[in-house]
């Protein structure tokens, strides 16, 4: 344990981001996972709509420094692609 003022401060802080760290990790994680049920059940207007959410946050996550910017593109450009083929393949 820390003995320094400072140190026991950024021990803190660090618990607080590394706890909203997870909240948002997680949070995405469950949005990808709808969106791919909706791709598997073929529900394309519920999968636009959690991908523009999911868009939405995964973007602000990178801003944040949550996730890297290129794992959030990245994400984003996986997800339009499997809506784009389903869309085509209907």
């Amino acid at each position: 344990m820390a003995n320094i003022k400072s140190a026991k401060k950024r021990i803190l802080i660090t618990n607080k981001k590394t706890a909203r760290n997870r909240r948002v990790k997680s949070h995405l994680k469950s949005l990808i996972k709808s969106f791919d049920a909706a791709i598997v059940v073929a529900d394309l207007e519920a999968a636009a709509e959690t991908l523009a959410l999911a868009e939405k946050r995964l973007k602000q996550a990178a801003a944040k420094g949550t996730i890297h910017e290129n794992a959030a593109s990245r994400k984003i450009s996986r997800m339009t692609k499997k809506l784009n083929k389903a869309k085509k393949a209907k």
